[in-house]
């Protein structure tokens, strides 16, 4: 067949592949079927007066050029002129031209047929292509052509071509074919073509992807054609994945778009193209379509998994319609929008927008409304899971009124009705309502309302309860909350956990779980640590339940690495250890406290606990409870028992002689160690707790402070304590924390030590040189409260700074 093929004959503007295929003729070229001037077959042959024919679109084009160069008008053979342009229509000719064509074209339809398997040789093959195109671009109504004479199927069967040049060819022939005929379209999409075509967008990069979307382009106008590419996986997600591709070709990239505006036409697309990230569409129709076209994105938007980022742009595009339709519409198109409004509202920045949206007002008529048109359970579970969501955001919910009256969120009476739902409802919406008072309550503008309405409703017991429920989301949103309550109405929280109910075992059960370290934990054991440490009963119950020998176990572990990259490690460590300083805080009053503290050696641990870098609260919690069980070695230390002197020495005292017992404690004058008497002299604390007087953290200072202040406390050996600080480099710090003047609390502190210090005459007499100690106890001594500045005013003495009128004035009180 190639030897049939004459390329040689050059037909002028035509391209050369059509000036093939008209030199392919079963019959001759007669020279009437000539143009001229064009040198090709005329399509329409019009006659000039003086009987010469001519193309009619090369002859109009001549005289065109004739009257634009002012020359006369004449015949482009004779070149005499004419008398008239008048052109006659050669409808014979035409005919027969015509008749002659489609005998020539039936020739080569039949040869390309022939050609069209997978046997012959890709020259035959693109050949046959090139002929199927010609014949279907030559005009628009031959595009029966190939359909009838059942071209169709085997130009898609050279699809399955070894060759890429023949598949890219093949396709670009499918796209000629179908362009602007439903029944070529319809006759490619029977069988499994269009998925096969769907395949070639996978190939990354080639000729053959950019065939395959131009070619599902022109599928795509036909809207009987769009469910079907769209049923096909992958079609949907490959296209829109084009589309944000910053490697594909612009035309390509411009296809696969329009490709994919077509396919909106069908709602399941629509769908797909929102899970595969397009979701304008999706959104367009939600805000434009007709109410069951809302209704259907509505609840689909609701299925979607978003990320954050495309919740906001979908909470500023859709917020408010929602809301609307929230607001007005029937029972199913309110489930639908809380769906979706639910979906949208779990990121904080898009829960923002749906306030300023006007979601609130709505939102709290839906869960308190009754009577007619009232929400059921189920969906006002979800208006409450959208309330927490919005409340969680960190937006200022006491500037936006809510109710008739201008209520807030945070008005006693809407507070009341939350109590109220909570009181009265299953555990689903249970546990969203107390969300809602958690957000509520972690602002610490909104927090002292929400404790207000609380103390006036009398609720405390009843939110204290559900600590106990089998839920764990409603269990933990309850801890959550108690722990935001427990700085405001901590003393009201623990004389409802010290009844005989339960609660406070089930928090315990809670904190003891092996599980790792869940929220759940780290919030049960924050809220023990919020609760008043000199409450002695609830000490006592926690001692008697055994919760401190079970938190002084978890803080040993978690220092010895047995639990790790928890998120909540961190704030669980630190309230373990606030909950475990508690038994340092009742001491004189409870001498199974002593006993624990003793048996586990407690006083070790906080003395390790002050060497926990980077984590502020725990060293400062482990000195101030260092303080505490420092201040009890004076009871607890052991003070030797001297033997009576004899009867002569009784008498006459020159026979007497003082024992000297060594061993002893300098700062106790008796026998002491840390784990019996919380000595931290013998347990090598001080040194310790001087090097976190240089700590950034003021309340870490502070804690250290007072906790070194116990070593020049009344009841011990003050000037050995002097030593002691001494020996450990520790007067410096502390005169550098009076001069840093930091808080009013850590001046107060400074000042008592260093007045302490100052009775040292040594030390006296060094910091009288220096002035800066002085100006600063001059500060304290002018501007501090009433009793720091007596305690000022004696160390300003010690170093002469002040008169001392005692010895002038013995007998002043």
């Amino acid at each position: 067949m190639a030897d049939n093929w004459d390329g040689s004959f050059d037909l002028g503007s035509q391209s050369d592949e059509s000036s093939q295929f008209e030199r392919l003729y079963l019959e001759p070229i007669y020279d009437a079927f000539v143009c001229p001037l064009t040198k090709q077959v005329m399509r329409d042959p019009v006659t000039l007066e003086n009987g010469q024919t001519f193309e009619r679109e090369a002859i109009e084009k001549w005289f065109k050029e004739c009257r634009e160069s002012a020359r006369k008008m004449v015949c482009p053979l004779t070149l005499k002129e004419l008398k008239s342009t008048d052109l006659k229509p050669s409808i014979a000719l035409r005919n027969t031209i015509e008749e002659w064509t489609a005998r020539n074209e039936a020739v080569q339809i039949d040869m390309a047929r022939r050609s069209l398997n997978l046997g012959s040789s890709d020259s035959d093959i693109l050949q046959a292509l090139k002929c199927v195109q010609y014949v279907c671009q030559k005009s628009r109504s031959n595009k029966h052509i190939p359909r009838n004479a059942g071209l169709i199927p085997l130009v898609v069967d050279m699809l399955k071509s070894s060759s890429r040049k023949v598949r890219c060819k093949t396709l670009e022939t499918l796209r000629i074919v179908v362009e602007d005929d439903d029944e070529n379209k319809k006759m490619l999409a029977e069988g499994d073509t269009v998925r096969t075509i769907v395949k070639f967008l996978s190939h990354e990069l080639s000729k053959e992807r950019e065939e395959a979307v131009s070619l599902l382009y022109e599928l795509s106008k036909s809207e009987t054609l769009c469910e079907k590419i769209g049923s096909i996986n992958g079609a949907i997600l490959i296209l829109v994945g084009m589309t944000s591709s910053n490697s594909e070709d612009l035309l390509t990239v411009e296809k696969a778009d329009k490709t994919l505006e077509n396919l909106e036409k069908c709602e399941n697309n629509v769908r797909q193209m929102a899970e595969n990230g397009r979701l304008q569409p999706l959104l367009t129709q939600l805000l434009e379509g007709p109410p069951e076209t809302k209704l259907s994105m509505a609840a689909y938007l609701g299925e979607l998994v978003l990320n954050n980022d495309v919740k906001v742009i979908v909470a500023k595009t859709v917020g408010l319609s929602l809301i609307n339709i929230m607001r007005n519409g029937n029972i199913q198109s309110r489930e639908a929008a809380l769906k979706a409004l639910n979906q949208i509202s779990s990121y904080e920045a898009s829960a923002k927008v749906l306030i300023e949206a006007g979601i609130l007002p709505p939102l709290v008529k839906d869960l308190f409304a009754v009577g007619s048109n009232l929400l059921p359970m189920r969906l006002k579970e979800v208006s409450a899971t959208i309330l927490a969501n919005v409340v969680s955001s960190g937006y200022d919910c006491d500037s936006i009124p809510v109710g008739s009256d201008h209520q807030t969120l945070v008005s006693e009476d809407i507070v009341h009705n939350l109590l109220h739902l909570i009181s009265n409802t299953g555990p689903a919406i249970e546990c969203k309502l107390l969300q809602v008072l958690v957000g509520l309550t972690n602002s610490p503008t909104t927090v002292v309302n929400v404790v207000s309405a609380i103390k006036s409703s009398g609720a405390a017991i009843s939110l204290v309860q559900f600590i106990e429920a089998p839920q764990r989301d409603l269990r933990l949103a309850s801890i959550k909350l108690l722990k935001n309550l427990s700085p405001l109405m901590g003393q009201e929280l623990a004389d409802a956990l010290r009844g005989s109910v339960g609660q406070l075992s089930s928090l315990i059960k809670v904190i003891s779980e092996n599980i790792g370290i869940s929220e759940e934990q780290a919030a049960a054991v924050g809220l023990l640590a919020e609760l008043p440490e000199r409450d002695l009963g609830l000490t006592r119950q926690m001692l008697d339940e055994g919760a401190f020998q079970m938190i002084f176990s978890r803080v040993v572990r978690i220092r010895q690495g047995e639990t790790r990259g928890s998120r909540f490690v961190t704030p669980f460590l630190e309230g373990l250890v606030q909950v475990l300083a508690r038994v340092t805080f009742v001491l004189a009053d409870e001498p199974d406290c002593i006993a624990f503290c003793r048996e586990e050696n407690v006083a070790a641990l906080f003395i390790e606990l002050l060497q926990a870098n980077g984590l502020d609260n725990v060293q400062m919690i482990s000195a101030t409870a260092l303080e505490n069980l420092s201040l009890e070695s004076k009871n607890l230390t052991t003070l030797p028992e001297l033997p009576a002197p004899g009867f002569c020495a009784s008498i006459f005292t020159c026979f007497s002689k003082q024992q000297v017992i060594t061993g002893l404690c300098r700062l106790h004058r008796g026998t002491c160690s840390l784990k019996e008497s919380f000595c931290l002299l013998e347990g090598q604390a001080v040194a310790k707790l001087v090097a976190l007087l240089d700590h950034t953290n003021e309340k870490v200072v502070e804690a250290a402070l007072a906790a070194l202040s116990t070593l020049l406390d009344d009841g011990v050996d003050i000037e050995q304590g002097v030593t002691v600080l001494y020996e450990v480099e520790g007067i410096k710090p502390i005169l550098d924390v009076l001069l840093e003047k930091r808080t009013d609390n850590l001046r107060r502190r400074a000042v008592w030590a260093v007045e302490r210090l100052l009775r040292t005459e040594d030390i006296a007499y060094e910091v009288s040189g220096d002035p800066n100690v002085t100006t600063a106890l001059v500060d304290a001594f002018q501007h501090a409260d009433y009793r720091t500045r007596q305690i000022a005013e004696r160390a300003l003495k010690h170093v002469d700074k002040i008169p001392n009128f005692s010895g002038i004035f013995p007998n002043m009180g």
